[in-house]
């Protein structure tokens, strides 16, 4: 009779131990319901008491225990002044510069070239031209450029034309500090691709796009001066 009410005891505990765990419960739920959801990467507990993160990919929901409901937006620590969603999209996004493959970009380098830095870059970007104009002022320094063509189909041709170049660096700079148009070019442009797959898995939505030798990753067309400072930074680590 002990031993039964033992057994009892400790599958009831068990029973108890598989119905606290509610990442299950919350992946079936979101399955059955949501056609979107059918995949979730992981389900793990907030700071907020009775809330829990659902991430798909780099996207990033919250849901209460049953999975009874579901929210896109931003959670906010206010006692910490921290938007906890952007920091977790920040973390899934973070590009490793040791990672990168830089066999797919074109390679340009000043001076000694003891710095490290990768650009995505659309060549019809205006913003990309204002980059390339102010980076002339900036030496000792080995450039990765990924071609990223974003912008429009003509983007695309672009960018296969300078990729397909035979001086691709050269053929870069004639377009974007001197306006003229590379050449017509064909040749194997996978690399262009997996340019594209790679942005779209950091959620790399806009060009210029910086990432420095120490994964310090900067959108948009900064001054020299703070390229300058960025990269000192980087040196030293």
């Amino acid at each position: 009779m002990k031993l039964f009410a033992t057994a009892l005891l400790a599958t009831a505990a068990w029973g108890c131990a598989f119905a606290a765990q509610p990442q299950d419960q919350i992946t079936k739920t979101l399955a059955e319901r949501i056609p979107q959801l059918q995949r979730v990467d992981e389900v793990k507990p907030t700071p907020m008491k009775g809330l829990y993160e659902v991430r798909v990919g780099t996207d990033v929901f919250y849901s209460n225990e049953t999975g009874d409901y579901l929210i896109q937006g931003e959670l906010i620590d206010t006692k910490a002044q921290r938007n906890l969603t952007e920091d977790r999209i920040n973390q899934l996004t973070a590009v490793d510069f040791k990672n990168l493959p830089l066999n797919d970009a074109v390679k340009i380098v000043r001076g000694k070239g003891e710095r490290k830095l990768a650009v995505f870059e659309d060549p019809n970007c205006g913003y990309c031209k204002r980059f390339e104009r102010d980076m002339q002022n900036v030496d000792n320094v080995t450039v990765y450029l990924f071609l990223y063509p974003i912008l429009s189909r003509d983007s695309a041709e672009k960018s296969r034309n300078i990729w397909c170049a035979k001086d691709s660096a050269k053929t870069w700079h004639d377009l974007m500090l001197r306006d003229k148009n590379p050449a017509a070019a064909s040749c194997d442009i996978d690399a262009i691709e997996r340019n594209l797959a790679l942005g779209r898995k950091h959620k790399i939505t806009g060009t210029p796009t910086l990432i420095f030798a120490d994964n310090t990753r900067v959108p948009g067309a900064i001054p020299s001066s703070e390229v300058e400072k960025y990269l000192a930074a980087a040196h030293k680590k």
